[in-house]
């Protein structure tokens, strides 16, 4: 079979030529995709080069040798680039593995009839040079994809970074990223170690959610301080984000509405905010900053917060702990109930009397009059102090040391009874 091929390499190399030029013709008839990227003559010489890698391979196949394949390779990784379908370039090997099949015959044919029986042990290497050949190009072909895809991905994470970060000019990364100039728009963040943003997977930014009519699209970034989306909401309410994340079952802040990119920076910083005046317990929460203004001024002012806390609960906060509990809870719960003491005695499971002598006596420790609004707009505020203390990690008390020595097997730990 050696010497046949050897025989017929002239004859053989006319007729592949004539062969690339009808599986190009017919390549471009029946395949949108080459016809959208290829020109007629750059496709009829991609083909050609194909088929004669084929014939090669089948040579060295006969002789026992290996199959080079760098350049079915580089087809691979070129086409992957152009962005040709897969499987548009696997179809035209393997209709190039058949013609070249049929080539060989006619050529050994015209050579010497009698030699075709011959021909037949060639068929199993012929297809075997032909699986190597489009294994080697659909390798590369998804490694260039893959390669290409993570390059898209740090692209858009770098751009996602200089919106949320009001790095540089915004329009460029905002129309990059498919965003209109102008629009509706808001910032998500999570808390660290939430279970994670939907259909966004990985570090990378992706389009989430579903389509327009159905919820707003969501652009995802995972930092190191958490995962922060761009949200644009398009014609939807700002309260569909809560939708959104309600699957996710995490801690989540998210930004007054903006109708520019270029406000994205200053949307982020603000989500981050609403995200601090969400309870560290209690399970998942979304807090909408509009929702929590009073919470989040006291939230971005750490050390006039402590003043507020000492000056105006000072009293309260040296009480023993279980005396503070019920009259931080009792003043909680009223404002909660807008002032009502009635409504507030439900809550708390307890008289209406009950309440009106907490009340009376917070009243008296801290100096402020509950029907002086001015006195309970200090008192709210005061009051949220102390619970962001508690409910943010940063500004939260180091948790006591449980105390010394072991407790016997049978026994309980009480605390001690407060003072009369």
């Amino acid at each position: 079979m050696e010497r046949i091929i050897e025989e017929i390499r002239e004859d053989l190399s006319r007729r592949i030529t004539v062969t690339a030029d009808r599986l190009a013709e017919r390549t471009l008839a029946e395949d949108p995709a080459y016809a959208a990227l290829l020109g007629r003559a750059e496709l009829r010489e991609r083909i050609r080069l194909g088929l004669r890698q084929c014939v090669e391979g089948l040579d060295r196949g006969i002789r026992g040798l290996p199959v080079e394949l760098d350049d079915a390779r580089a087809t691979g990784a070129l086409l992957a680039e152009q962005g040709l379908p897969l499987a548009s370039l696997l179809r035209t090997y393997r209709r190039g593995g058949r013609m070249v099949w049929q080539t060989l015959g006619e050529a050994v044919a015209a050579h010497d009839p009698a030699a075709l029986p011959r021909l037949l042990p060639a068929a199993a290497v012929l297809w075997d040079v032909l699986d190597r050949l489009t294994d080697a190009v659909a390798d590369a072909y998804r490694r260039a994809e893959t390669a290409d895809s993570e390059r898209d991905r740090e692209q858009r994470a770098a751009l996602l970074d200089a919106l949320l970060d009001g790095a540089g000019p915004p329009e460029g990364p905002a129309a990059r990223l498919g965003l209109p100039e102008r629009g509706r728009f808001a910032v998500v963040v999570l808390a660290p170690g939430a279970p994670g943003a939907p259909a966004g997977a990985g570090s990378e930014p992706a389009p989430a959610g579903p389509p327009e009519a159905a919820g707003p699209r969501v652009l995802w970034r995972i930092r190191a301080d958490g995962e922060t989306g761009l949200v644009e909401l398009g014609h939807h309410p700002l309260g569909s984000v809560r939708e959104l994340l309600g699957p996710l079952g995490a801690r989540a802040g998210v930004s007054p509405v903006v109708e520019s990119p270029a406000d994205l920076a200053r949307a982020h910083r603000l989500a981050a905010l609403a995200l601090r005046t969400a309870p560290a317990s209690g399970g998942p929460c979304t807090a909408l900053l509009d929702e929590r203004l009073p919470t989040a001024l006291v939230a971005s002012q750490a050390e006039l917060a402590g003043r507020l806390r000492q000056v105006v609960l000072g009293p309260v906060l040296a009480l023993p702990a279980e005396d503070r509990r019920v009259l931080l809870t009792t003043l909680g719960t009223w404002l909660t109930c807008h002032g009502s003491t009635t409504y507030a005695a439900q809550r708390l499971y307890c008289h209406r009397n009950t309440v009106s002598n907490r009340l009376r006596r917070l009243e008296r420790l801290t100096g402020r009059s509950l029907s002086d609004p001015a006195h309970v707009v200090e008192l709210a505020l005061a009051h949220a102090a102390v619970l962001q203390r508690v409910n943010d990690p940063a500004t939260a008390p180091a948790p006591q040391a449980p105390p010394a020595g072991p407790t016997p097997a049978g026994t309980v730990r009480r605390s001690p009874r407060p003072p009369a």
